[in-house]
């Protein structure tokens, strides 16, 4: 007589109940969370490139005196106040306050000719450039008169649109922070004590000085679409990577994971727009004209480009918003794992309940 062998198949518990398996409601709560991120970057980049107009954007004005405060007066009065007029003493005045990066572009007027100048820096963004030049030919039209357009500063030959310096610095922050996440889901997003964050704190370190030597390199020796400038380069990737890292490391710190979407928030869906990369901020709405500045993509943009193609002018601020970011971040890692309970790794758990 033959035996029939039990069935252990695990009997039919619905689909319902297999949907609530398969998708818990952390899962739920997490794809939720992706969902608002992805419509965030919509909105974002959408909302910064969709009508980029110029804003007050500042110009010098090369005139005789007679007729000086009459030309900025006309500027001034431009409908939706494109461009903020000032006067400046000569053209070679006015070229070095471009090169500054006090102006960005002058409008020299030739008494005693129809054509006036207009002077220009392109590797501070063709668009802003172009814009410039669209303003002035509307404003010179209207009087009568034909604009000249010089190009003092264009970007280099293998920096097209001079927009590298851009991708390189989006390349440094999305290294910075994907390093800290990776870390993050290695070793568990809060650290278990102080000496721990320590320690991932000086190995995104040495990931940043790394990082950075890379992509000066890339954009440098390898491709020369950023040549001459390979240490200060080389600095402010450093630098910028780690700002990225540290304050992600300080995000996940106190929200754990969530601080991985967080980083994404401020350093992708607000930071890359506002930068100034694609659209210099002055043609960006005042949303993101307000906040570029003070984000690490726009800080380290600035800091790049105005390096490599301006002698390094206007660039403390953007210096002193990357290290305001590394410091702020390392500091509070610090601070929250030094006030957490210290937690028992499971490695330190087993051994005590081994002696035990």
């Amino acid at each position: 007589m033959s035996t029939r062998a039990p069935d252990r198949r695990p009997p039919d518990r619905g689909f319902a109940a297999e949907l609530r398996d398969a998708v818990t409601l952390r899962a739920f709560a997490l794809i939720t969370g992706v969902m608002l991120l992805q419509f965030g970057f919509i909105l974002s980049y959408i909302g910064a490139f969709h009508s980029p107009a110029p804003h007050r954007v500042p110009v010098a004005v090369v005139a005789p005196p007679a007729v000086a405060g009459q030309v900025v007066a006309r500027v001034n009065a431009l409908e939706g106040a494109p461009l903020k007029a000032r006067t400046s003493p000569g053209a070679q005045q006015a070229r070095r306050d471009i090169l500054r990066r006090d102006v960005d572009a002058a409008i020299i007027v030739d008494p005693r000719g129809g054509t006036d100048t207009l002077l220009v820096a392109s590797a501070a963004g063709p668009a802003l450039a172009g814009t410039a030049t669209d303003v002035a030919h509307r404003l010179e039209t209207a009087q009568g008169r034909q604009v000249r357009v010089v190009d003092i500063r264009p970007p280099g030959p293998k920096d097209g649109r001079g927009l590298s310096s851009f991708y390189l610095v989006i390349g440094w922050v999305v290294g910075g922070y994907l390093a800290a996440a990776i870390l993050a889901v290695a070793g568990g997003a809060r650290p278990a004590n102080a000496r721990r964050t320590v320690v991932r704190l000086g190995a995104l370190a040495l990931y940043a000085v790394v990082s950075g030597l890379g992509g000066a390199l890339i954009a440098g020796p390898l491709l020369g679409a950023l040549p001459g400038h390979f240490f200060p380069v080389w600095g402010i990737g450093a630098l910028v990577v780690f700002a990225a890292a540290a304050a992600t490391a300080a995000l996940q710190t106190l929200f754990g994971l969530i601080g991985i979407g967080l980083a994404i928030l401020l350093f992708v869906v607000l930071g890359n727009p506002s930068a100034g990369g694609a659209y210099p901020v002055a043609l960006l709405p005042s949303f993101w004209r307000s906040i570029g500045g003070w984000l690490p993509t726009g800080a380290a943009t600035t800091a790049v480009r105005n390096t490599v193609y301006f002698s390094g002018n206007a660039t403390a601020h953007a210096l002193w918003v990357l290290a305001g970011w590394a410091l702020a971040g390392a500091a509070v890692a610090l601070a929250v794992s030094a006030l957490r309970p210290r937690t028992t790794a499971p490695a330190e758990a087993t051994a005590s309940a081994r002696g035990g």
